[in-house]
């Protein structure tokens, strides 16, 4: 597998903030998207074993996938590999590939009003949407089912442009609260 990093840290969005997570960073993506901050040129290749034993070392048996797009390398099979030594597995998805069926916790952040066509949905169901806000962009939940739905402020770098979307989103919330405010807490206080 093509992996960006592995590293440890605590999830820093959505409905598990806070929790302490390895990270699996998955290099490669099928998507384009304006704002996204992952190297997808650098990576090493790694064996399953090769990725237990560096997970192995750290205290959280909380597993996150990301990427880059995860389920461009992984299957159910890596995803049993991990349960076999106690993980429970996450994974954060553009939602345009199906997700293997034995994960624990699906976030789905769909990216079409980014990149188009090339953002079409194939996962409908999901335990977290996280759809990033950005004040431009209509609002859609792509017809997906999920027991949390978040919005997310686009980070666009622009400390004022960043103001105008925050107090938008947090505007659109109080209008709409099905909807939950997701914050990239690991940014804000300096935390991968």
């Amino acid at each position: 597998m093509r992996i960006n990093e592995i590293f440890y840290s605590l999830q820093g969005e959505g409905r598990n903030t806070g929790r302490a997570a390895v990270f699996i960073r998955f290099s490669g993506c099928n998507l384009k998207c304006p704002f996204c901050d992952t190297d997808f040129f650098a990576y090493q290749e790694m064996s399953v074993e090769e990725i237990i034993d560096a997970i192995s070392h750290y205290p959280s048996h909380f597993v996150v996938l990301t990427g880059g797009e995860p389920t461009l390398q992984i299957d159910r099979n890596f995803v049993e590999v991990l349960h076999t030594y106690g993980y429970e597995v996450a994974i954060e998805t553009n939602g345009t590939r199906r997700v293997p069926d034995n994960i624990d916790w699906v976030t789905v952040s769909p990216k079409a009003a980014f990149v188009g066509d090339s953002g079409k949905i194939a996962v409908k169901e999901c335990d977290e949407l996280k759809c990033v806000f950005d004040n431009h962009h209509p609002v859609d939940d792509y017809g997906i089912q999920a027991h949390y739905r978040y919005l997310q402020p686009c980070d666009t770098g622009d400390p004022q442009k960043n103001r105008l979307i925050n107090q938008a989103c947090y505007d659109y919330i109080l209008q709409h609260p099905e909807w939950r405010l997701s914050l990239q807490t690991h940014k804000m206080i300096g935390f991968r």
